[in-house]
This record gives structure tokens, C-alpha cells and sequence, in this order.
């Protein structure tokens, strides 16, 4: 077997109106993703996922990986990785280069499944077809009482666990995490994801509330970049730090796992460097203690890869479903997400074990011609138009729940 072609899908949505959730980056517009597909010459496809600048992702995989990879045995997954890693380390390393080769591997891994007959799980050494999974969402609302209502929805819809957006104030931050524990019950698990807005002093004094409502997890209360941050709050917290979804590869996950930093890592396969470079960034958090969390905020492509690795790897904790109404996770797939008592189910199907929905790809796929359009992605914003900064962040000591 061999590869024949290589080629990228930009899909793109808008919420309705121009409105979407609304967090420390401002109002969300739109949001976008890129699927990769691999033919080969058996007739086997092979489907991927890459998060980034979707017009970087092109250029990189079409303009310059594709031309190395044909006429490859797609098998040779590991030998393609430290090739494709080669051909961009100059321009890569890190950002839209790995991101681009972890879309590619993906795909690979999902033909090397339909090829040998297994569920990707099972090919990483996993026996049991099931990922724990949370609801992400709960973003800024003036009425805290909303949050409490979404997280009672959730948990209507098979999740156990929901993970919520701080960063707007002290007080709001307090009084929205009081909400969203009622929400979830006092047998949930409620997330918090700090937005890099926090203060040394305020992360603290942030820990001890989080502490008093069994948060599961404190995520990225500073910005990624301020890993000495992290590594001083860790140890005046009982409740887990966690962070890793702005960094790429082992190596960056070395410099984390290295500095103490965190108990819990969040790598995403698709923006990462895939499976292969997840698997080896779980091995070796393993070796320091830290547990695996996958971040997952493109599509459902990238949210099944990141569930086989959970499934496969016995550090494996959660995978995170955006529950925001985006199509590219509600509607990509012919078979929808199937979360029962929190946890998601893979098909036991070869590979990936997934099948397209033709009909959302169609209506989400953004002309080849065609550059980004102006919006707020989210992670990516497009337009001064779209740019905002969130108020300076309130500190206040004496709260009122």
C-alpha cells in the first residue's frame, strides 16, 4: 500500500447572528477547523485533523509535506513522523508546522487501523473501547443562575463532569463557580479554566475557593508562556493544576513535565503532533507522576483520536466535548457522539472507527481559493474589527456568594 494523495478541507462556521459564547477573548463569531485525508492506492482513506491557521496548515501539508509523502508506505508511521518533522524544523518545531504533521498522523494512524483490522485503542495497547468524557462550556454570563441551568443540562446529556470559563472578576469568578457546583450535583465534577487572567496572589486565594467546591481541576490560571508561575502555585494548591494545551510536542512538554509545572497535561493529537507524538508525551508524564487530559476544541475527528489515546494510556483522565453548538462536533460524524454515565464510546469499527457526514462537510467547506474570512475563532481572530481585550480583572478579598 501506498500513498497517492494528500489534501486539506477548511470548515468553517458562523453562529447565528454573529454571537456566539462570550469569554476573556471577546465575543466568538465563527469557528473553523481543517480535515486531512490521505488516499492511497489500495483504496484505503485515511482521516485526520489539524487545528491552527487553516491557510498555514494548507500551505504546509499540500504545498510542502504532500510532495514527500507520496509513494510512501503509510504504515511506516513513525519513519513518516521524524520525516515530516525534518522537512519543517527550520520553519516549525512548534505552532502550524506540528500542528500540520499531527493532522497528517492522525490520518495515518487511521489507515494503519483499517489496515491490520483494529480500532486505533487496541493498536496502542488498550482493551476497552470507552473514554471519559466532559461537557466544556459554561462561558461568561451576566446571570450566574445560567450556568447553573447549563450545568444541570449537561448532565442531562450523559456527562458527569463540566468544565466552566473564569477570568472575569474575583467575585463573579466565586459566585459563577458556586453555580455550576449546584448545577452539577454534588456527585459531578466541575472544571475550571482561569483564562490566563489570574494574579499569583489571586490564583491562591482562587485555589481555596475551588478547594471548598471539589473542583477537579484549576487550568491555566496564567498565561502559558509563565511556566515559573506555575511552578510556584502548584504547591499551595490541593486541588490539580493543569495546563498544555497551548504547547506543542514532547519537547515542549518536557520543558512542563521537567519544571514540576503540572498534575495534569492536556496535549491535543491535532494540534500537538498527532497520536504518535501523544503517545509519547503520555509515556512520559507517566514517568513524573502526571496525569493526560486532552484538550479538544476543533472537531470531532480530533475529539475520537484523543479518545483512543485516553482509552489506550492507564494515565489517561478525560477527554474534553465542546458543547458550544458547533456543527464540526455535533454534526461531522454519520454516527453521533454516543456518551452515556460520562464516559465516550468508541466503535470497536478499524481504525478511527468513524465515517464522515457528507452533508455537513459540504455545507461547512470553504472554497480552495479562498483565504480566511475576517471573524473571532475563538483561538484565532481575523479583523481588528473582531480584536478585543477583556476589562482589567477585579481583585476583591471580601466575597459575596
Amino acid at each position: 500500500m501506498r500513498i497517492e494523495d494528500v489534501e486539506v478541507t477548511t470548515l468553517r462556521f458562523d453562529y447565528p447572528h454573529g454571537q456566539g459564547f462570550r469569554y476573556a477573548g471577546g465575543v466568538v463569531t465563527s469557528r473553523v477547523t481543517s480535515l486531512v485525508r490521505i488516499r492511497t492506492d489500495s483504496g484505503l482513506v485515511g482521516l485526520g485533523a489539524a487545528y491552527s491557521h487553516p491557510d498555514l496548515v494548507r500551505i504546509i501539508i499540500e504545498g510542502n509535506l504532500r510532495a514527500h509523502l507520496i509513494g510512501e508506505d503509510p504504515l511506516q508511521i513513525e519513519t513518516l513522523w521524524e520525516k515530516m518533522y525534518g522537512l519543517t524544523r527550520w520553519y516549525g518545531r512548534k505552532g502550524a508546522a506540528v500542528s500540520a504533521i499531527g493532522g497528517i498522523d492522525i490520518a495515518l494512524w487511521d489507515l494503519r487501523g483499517k489496515a491490520q483490522g483494529q480500532p486505533i485503542y487496541r493498536l496502542l495497547g488498550g482493551e476497552r473501547g470507552l473514554a471519559p468524557a466532559y461537557a466544556s462550556g459554561l462561558f461568561w454570563h451576566d446571570d450566574v443562575s445560567a450556568l447553573e441551568r447549563e450545568a444541570a443540562q449537561h448532565r442531562q446529556h450523559g456527562f458527569k463532569r463540566v468544565k466552566m470559563r473564569l477570568g472575569r472578576s474575583e467575585a463573579y469568578d466565586v459566585a459563577a463557580v458556586a453555580a455550576a457546583r449546584r448545577g452539577v450535583g454534588a456527585d459531578g465534577d466541575v472544571m475550571v479554566d482561569g483564562s490566563h487572567r489570574y494574579t499569583a496572589e489571586v490564583a491562591e486565594r482562587m485555589g481555596r475557593v475551588l478547594a471548598e467546591h471539589r473542583v477537579f481541576w484549576f487550568e491555566e490560571p496564567f498565561p502559558p508562556e509563565d511556566l515559573d508561575a506555575y511552578v510556584a502555585l502548584r504547591p499551595k494548591l490541593t486541588v490539580p493544576l493543569a495546563a498544555g494545551e497551548n504547547e506543542f510536542g514532547t519537547q515542549g512538554f518536557r520543558e512542563i513535565l521537567r519544571a514540576g509545572a503540572v498534575d495534569i497535561a492536556q496535549p491535543d493529537a491535532c494540534r500537538t503532533g498527532g497520536i504518535t507524538e501523544s503517545m509519547r508525551i503520555a509515556r512520559m508524564a507517566a514517568e513524573h507522576g502526571v496525569r493526560i487530559a486532552p484538550h479538544t476544541w476543533s472537531d470531532a475527528v480530533a475529539l475520537i483520536a484523543n479518545a483512543h489515546v485516553v482509552a489506550a494510556i492507564p494515565n489517561g483522565v478525560t477527554v474534553e466535548v465542546d458543547q458550544t453548538g458547533n456543527p464540526s462536533i455535533d454534526e461531522l460524524l454519520r454516527e453521533p457522539l454516543r456518551i452515556e454515565e460520562g464516559l465516550l464510546h468508541l466503535s470497536d469499527r478499524p481504525g478511527l472507527g468513524i465515517e464522515l457526514n457528507q452533508a455537513t462537510v459540504d455545507r461547512l467547506a470553504v472554497p480552495r481559493n479562498q483565504l480566511m474570512i475576517d471573524g473571532n475563532y475563538s483561538d484565532l481572530v481575523f479583523g481588528r474589527q473582531h480584536y478585543s481585550v477583556a476589562p482589567p480583572y477585579e481583585p476583591t478579598v471580601a466575597w459575596k456568594v
